[in-house]
């Protein structure tokens, strides 16, 4: 005599009912998931991976917690409130881990979305520069690459503050074999950094907010192509093609096609 088959029946009816689901998750055209960096997925572009989504998200904890600890340090009645000691521990820790999400995105593999960035994000082009001289900065005769100048400007300015804020707070906290002048001045720059870097981190965050498809792409990676073609024409160019182009129609974009990341003088457009 067989065994019944309506519990393997029903089990089999499970699995294919949650299959949909996932698959509409994993085939979600606004969710970067996997894929690579400026990959087109019909009408939209994956603009930042899972590495650099996961990177800046760790690195904001941790500098928010920095800032928010290192203001409760300089407001005694709160320090107070909340345990001096405590404060400083917490403060101590967040500052120590500041290299290791860098160092786990960029150790593997997985880190050529993150270098390629970051090599865009060190370039100054002209017209970055005359995106920060000019007061209307959406008339349409900018060329602007994927990140215009104030996105650069500002990671720069992130970039070279978080390691002198990580090695005078070291300073300051190991400081038994250093001499008053030495304390004095990593006093001074640690003091001056958080404001400078405190007023960097409200200014992006103000940014952010005001430009919410730059929110969704920090979050979901993705962003429409229309809006790159709008915003970011220089990157739009770089993006390979989606679809086939008519006969004798220009390819739009194209990634055999040279970016002015490689070469100074594609500078000019």
């Amino acid at each position: 005599m067989t065994a019944p088959t309506e519990p393997t029946e029903a089990v089999t009816t499970s699995s294919t009912t949650a299959e949909p689901g996932r698959a509409r998750r994993r085939d979600d055209p606004t969710r970067a998931g996997p894929r690579p960096v400026d990959t087109v997925d019909g009408t939209w572009v994956v603009r930042f991976d899972r590495v650099e989504r996961w990177l800046h998200w760790a690195n904001a904890t941790l500098v928010l917690t920095l800032i928010a600890t290192g203001s409760l340090m300089y407001v005694g009645a709160l320090s107070g409130i909340f345990g001096r000691a405590q404060v400083e521990t917490v403060h101590l820790y967040a500052g120590l881990a500041l290299p290791f999400p860098f160092a786990a995105a960029l150790a593997g593999r997985w880190n050529r979305g993150l270098r390629r960035d970051a090599r865009r994000l060190g370039r100054f082009l002209t017209d970055d520069w005359r995106w920060l001289r000019k007061r209307i900065r959406r008339q349409g005769n900018l060329r602007i690459g994927k990140f215009n100048g104030g996105q650069k400007l500002n990671a720069v300015l992130v970039a070279g503050t978080l390691p002198v804020m990580l090695a005078t707070g070291a300073m300051l906290q190991w400081h038994d074999r250093l001499s008053d002048s030495w304390r004095t001045g990593a006093t001074f720059v640690h003091d001056w950094g958080y404001v400078g870097l405190g007023l960097l981190v409200l200014g992006h965050i103000l940014k952010a907010l005001a430009d919410p498809v730059s929110m969704q792409a920090m979050r979901r990676g993705t962003v429409p192509r229309r809006w790159a073609l709008e915003e970011h024409p220089r990157w739009h160019d770089e993006l390979p093609v989606s679809e086939p182009t008519e006969a004798g129609a220009p390819a739009e974009g194209g990634a055999a096609a040279a970016t002015p990341y490689d070469d100074p003088r594609s500078d000019q457009p």
